[in-house]
């Protein structure tokens, strides 16, 4: 049967571009994707196959119960787009000013609503029950995967698998890991309060900014210093704000930034380090400081037997020529929150498009759209391998 799903699936390869190419043109960043909930539940709705919305937000949940008996599976993909002017040079870019899919999520829900269509058609040859998990919000912390779990909506599912199309590495090429696979990914806002003056007397002020140069430099120290060479975790500040003419010392500046770690002890001696180093380096300068710290996505540790079981399923399917396992990379994913729960494994379908070298968030990403058939049938496979294991 699983050949017969191949070939429906590669039969609606043009249907499925038209898909991901549509959505492309009409993002919806975090929470606010209630035109794409909307497009993917009427999509169900054609095809009666019955569906809830409004999971755990703006999820949507699309239940195809096949005819032979089995084990409940869902299949997530994601579908929020991000804050960020599309600048390719494409009939399908963007008609959103300021948005734009620029992680490959249209491409993801392209990918299982075209499964879900294939899969209609052999429900009554389909042992168990897939559950189509649409989820919004991956993109923005507290992210939809936490509220979806926290709502029920998978206490009944037995495992979870789900794939991103990954823009730096080929197509063909299928990436996991049977264990930690991302990081954990946290952000932390410091602001500093000085003394600001005239640009002629430093010596009459407490210059917000020098303090916060102090401490972006001292927040390097953590990786490098403080933490075990053998362990992995980033300390990045993506934005420094202080002063605003030539010359006036600033009196405030804020720092935001990112933490990532694979680790959870790593993690809370990150915030145990940056706390004494922020506030050693304030109270010299003569400077009072605030330092907020949000924990995001924990780490996303896959299944060790589900993740063969999608290495396995990459070996019968057509057009991927290599199947590998990789180390962990630091990127996050609420996926995470899934496989806290249940068993399941996250993995990455390569889909460098050829000309294209730009990586996921950047205002000119793409994907190679041959990716997508590979990521449905790998999903489609995997499901079949975790029913007959």
């Amino acid at each position: 049967m699983l050949k017969h799903i191949h070939k429906s699936i590669d039969n609606l390869y043009p249907e499925m571009v038209e898909i991901r190419r549509f959505l492309h043109q009409y993002p919806e960043v975090s929470f606010k994707e209630y035109k794409t909930a909307k497009y993917i539940a009427d999509f169900y709705e054609k095809l009666g196959i019955p569906c809830k919305t409004k999971v755990g937000g703006n999820g949507v949940i699309a239940t195809l119960k096949g005819g032979k008996p089995g084990k409940t599976v869902a299949l997530r993909a994601d579908f929020d787009a991000l804050p960020i002017q599309d600048e390719k040079d494409v009939p399908y870019k963007s008609k959103v000013d300021g948005v734009m899919h620029a992680c490959g999520h249209d491409g993801h829900t392209s990918t299982l609503l075209t499964l879900a269509k294939v899969m209609k058609e052999y429900q009554q040859e389909l042992p168990g029950t897939i559950e189509f998990l649409h989820q919004h919000a991956e993109e923005y912390s507290p992210g939809g995967a936490k509220p979806i779990v926290e709502s029920g909506a998978i206490d009944h599912v037995d495992a979870v698998f789900g794939t991103h199309l990954w823009a730096t590495t080929p197509v063909g090429v299928l990436q996991t890991s049977k264990d930690v696979f991302m990081a954990g990914a946290d952000r932390f806002e410091i602001n500093i309060q000085g003394q600001g003056g005239h640009g002629a007397y430093p010596h009459e002020t407490k210059d917000a900014l020098v303090i916060g140069a102090e401490v972006v430099s001292g927040l390097q120290k953590i990786v490098s210093r403080r933490l075990d060479p053998l362990e992995t975790a980033v300390v990045t500040v993506g934005v420094f704000e202080a002063g605003k003419t030539f010359n006036v010392i600033a009196d405030t500046a804020k720092l935001i930034g990112t933490v990532r770690y694979l680790n959870p002890d790593i993690q809370e001696k990150v915030i145990s380090e940056m706390e004494k180093i922020i506030k050693g380096i304030c109270t010299a300068n003569d400077g009072d400081f605030t330092f907020n710290y949000f924990k995001g996505y924990p780490p996303l540790v896959n299944h060790k037997e589900e993740a063969e079981l999608v290495l396995e399923a990459g070996k019968n399917v057509e057009g991927i020529t290599k199947r590998e396992e990789v180390i962990p990379v630091m990127g996050g994913e609420d996926f995470a929150y899934y496989m806290l729960k249940k068993p399941g494994a996250y993995f990455f379908t390569g889909a460098n498009k050829e000309g294209n070298p730009y990586p996921h968030h950047h205002p000119k990403f793409d994907i190679d759209e041959r990716a997508l058939p590979i990521a449905a049938k790998t999903l489609i496979e995997a499901y079949f391998a975790y029913q007959n294991k």
